[in-house]
């Protein structure tokens, strides 16, 4: 019953998460769920609420639909407060009360790294993006981005062509693929072991206002976020935003910053980004912050050609890894 009243909760968009699981505690029986007035639900959250689409009755009906519909398609809910909620994500402003997640998530003590851009890149920024997640997943790191056409798409694909892990961040129902193209790539996302993860219930079409809000996800999900390139006022700079907000590492691909295209990432690296090409790049900038105050002015030589590269990335990612299990204990 519990899975259900969440669900059923989830469903009044209009609440924040704080009064979700504020309301989530309350609720013990359908009878009480379903009787509690908008004037009732303003008491508990602590706020007068005008939400003429509060409607109980029916998300419950919605739930139960929910229930059926994750049952068939194997799709396993995480609640805030969970032991299978990200603890990363938990800690941003407003974090998602519940997600819908596909296939199977990673370890969350395990380093994620975030690449996001624009939906129209150039050619050269295109084929580094896909450079720079195949050389993540041969590092061993998670990318996250949000699957759409353009850097996302990039992003989660050279990931897949290195047999890598991809979390793909849907601003639609965990059912709903869009654009609908990317259903052969989301297959392949994961038969590589990677996920589909959504904080809107099944049946949820995308609209232009759930893009920004998925994107504080993406950046919460991560330790870093690379804006591969945007231009100015590209929905990737609110990613960028959150990650400012949530201290996260903040990197921008170098192949990236070229015209107007790259203006946005261009800002960012003149704000104080740092200009990254591959994953050794972001692992060296990573250990050279964890190492500052044992071995200063300690430089990091990264050996040369992709392979070397790729064996640098894991080495480093063991290390990183076994630093955040020290910090974690």
């Amino acid at each position: 019953m519990k899975l259900l009243f969440a669900l059923a909760i989830n469903r009044a968009g209009f609440l924040t998460c704080r009064e979700k699981q504020l309301l989530a505690e309350l609720v013990d029986s359908e009878v009480f769920f379903v009787s509690l007035s908008t004037d009732d639900l303003s008491q508990i959250v602590g706020r007068v609420l005008h939400a003429t689409s509060w409607d109980p009755a029916r998300y419950l009906r919605q739930a139960e639909q929910d229930v059926r519909y994750l049952e068939r398609e194997a799709v396993s809910v995480r609640l805030m407060g969970d032991a299978g909620y990200p603890a990363q994500l938990a800690e941003i402003y407003d974090p998602p009360f519940l997600l819908y997640v596909r296939g199977a998530m990673p370890a969350w003590d395990a380093p994620l790294v975030a690449i996001v851009g624009t939906r129209s890149p150039d050619e050269r920024a295109l084929l580094a993006t896909r450079r720079l997640a195949h050389s993540c997943a041969a590092a061993g790191i998670t990318v996250v981005s949000g699957l759409a056409r353009g850097i996302d798409a990039a992003a989660h694909a050279g990931v897949v062509a290195a047999d890598g892990v991809t979390l793909g961040v849907l601003g639609s129902g965990i059912d709903v693929i869009y654009p609908t193209s990317h259903k052969p790539l989301v297959a392949a996302m994961l038969r590589c072991g990677g996920a589909m993860i959504s904080e809107y219930p099944p049946r949820t079409a995308p609209t232009r206002y759930h893009f920004p809000e998925r994107n504080r996800i993406i950046s919460g999900l991560c330790r870093a976020v690379v804006v591969a390139q945007a231009p100015q006022r590209s929905g990737a700079l609110i990613t960028a935003e959150y990650a400012l907000e949530q201290g996260r590492d903040l990197f921008v691909l170098r192949e990236g910053l070229d015209g107007e295209q790259g203006a946005g990432g261009r800002n960012l690296a003149l704000d104080g980004s740092v200009i990254v090409s591959d994953a050794a790049d972001i692992l060296a900038d990573w250990i050279g912050k964890g190492a500052a105050t044992e071995v200063p002015g300690e430089r990091i030589s990264v050996p040369s050609g992709p392979r070397g590269a790729a064996a640098f990335g894991r080495q480093l990612a063991l290390q990183l890894e076994q630093e955040l299990k020290v910090r974690s204990n």
